[in-house]
């Protein structure tokens, strides 16, 4: 799905990429304040059982960033995040995917915009995860109308102190992206690897410990659904990825798993209510806009979740236009809602929010809008 929408006039070029840069740049130097990597805390439930999660999808930090329009969607999403997570005060984030729009980035360090997509969540002491989008490290394109008599922009990149090159439209590498964010923020609690499942990097399971004792009762997985620099699919190696970590960690299936990805696989597709109609019980959600805009192709994960009871649900962004859940087999999938002002559609932005209980064990998730509404709410323990 294409980001470019809209240019400005040229004569605002100048000024527009400039703010950003200097907003991104004093993101990116400013000191790192948590805890080393080393000493990350268990994520745990809280004393009354409880463990909230906000998920912000779809960010787009950095499209058309040489004009006056690009900016202001940043701005928008920093208010958004910033409302969400004040009026929640979530026990943990997750990123799910498209950060950035790398395609329209003609700086070659991409984290700068990475780095401001997380300060939100960083500044209130939250923890979070990230997972890749397809246009996380998609390689730039270059606009047309570069081309016409008015030609290329002047375009203003960081100073040599600040990377290893000008304006060399080679993109930041996935890779290169999670390493800079893991290394930098204690907060983090993203992975840059298995190495084996290169070229999928956000690959991750968190394990959420009972509020009373040190055993886990609650997992968190995270998948990289690629797209970008490589097709949007999930390997067969996650796959097995998968299934050797679920036997390790919960042989039993005793524990509660949610699963975490961006681009959704053809389930999706299957359960989703005819596009632009209305949503209609047992799928509950505010917009249905389009059609589902699933993975190239499907490779063993939904076949492996499936045969799982402990697998309750699975969180995806990318649709912009879908904020719907629908029950597929034992378990429910799931959009986010389109948060960032970045990415295609008009429609008002929010989050996700999911409530997890221990004692006895539920789901509830709802939705929370800019403007401080809610809506949507539904149980996907039921």
């Amino acid at each position: 799905m294409r980001c470019w929408r809209r240019l400005a006039a040229a004569g605002a070029l100048l000024a527009a990429l400039c703010a950003a840069l200097a907003l991104a740049v004093a993101e990116h130097r400013r000191p790192d304040t948590t805890a080393s990597s080393s000493s990350r805390r268990p994520l745990r439930f809280a004393s009354g059982g409880g463990f909230k999660v906000a998920l912000f999808a779809d960010l787009h930090y950095g499209e058309n960033a040489w004009t006056d329009w690009g900016p202001r969607q940043d701005a928008g999403s920093d208010r958004v995040m910033a409302a969400v997570l004040d009026a929640e005060k979530p026990d943990f984030v997750v990123y799910l995917g498209d950060l950035v729009t790398a395609n329209n980035l003609g700086i070659p360090n991409a984290s700068l915009y990475w780095d401001r997509a997380i300060s939100p969540t960083r500044g209130r002491g939250i923890p979070w995860a990230t997972v890749f989008g397809n246009h996380d490290d998609m390689p730039f394109e270059w606009p047309p109308e570069w081309f016409s008599p008015a030609g290329v922009p002047p375009l203003h990149c960081p100073p040599p102190s600040m990377s290893d090159s000008d304006c060399s439209f080679r993109g930041t590498p996935r890779l290169e992206l999670m390493t800079s964010e893991v290394i930098r923020n204690g907060l983090s609690y993203s992975s840059n690897g298995p190495k084996d499942l290169w070229p999928a990097v956000s690959n991750n399971v968190l394990q959420v410990l009972s509020q009373k004792r040190d055993d886990p009762a609650l997992l968190m997985y995270f998948l990289d659904s690629g797209g970008g620099s490589y097709p949007e699919v999930i390997s067969s190696a996650q796959v097995q990825w998968f299934h050797s970590q679920s036997q390790f960690l919960n042989p039993n299936g005793r524990i509660p798993e949610i699963i975490f990805w961006h681009i959704p696989s053809t389930a999706y597709a299957k359960v989703a209510p005819k596009a632009k109609s209305e949503i209609r019980k047992p799928c509950v959600g505010s917009i249905n806009r389009e059609e589902v805009a699933p993975q190239e192709a499907e490779w063993g994960m939904m076949d492996a979740l499936v045969k799982r009871a402990s697998v309750k649900a699975i969180f995806v962004g990318h649709n912009h236009g879908l904020d719907w859940c629908c029950p597929h087999e034992k378990l429910w999938l799931c959009f986010a809602r389109h948060t960032g002002y970045g990415g295609y559609g008009n429609w008002p932005r929010g989050a996700r929010v999911i409530e997890i209980s221990e004692q006895p064990f539920s789901i509830q998730s709802w939705i929370r809008m800019e403007d401080g509404t809610t809506h949507s709410d539904i149980s996907l323990s039921s």
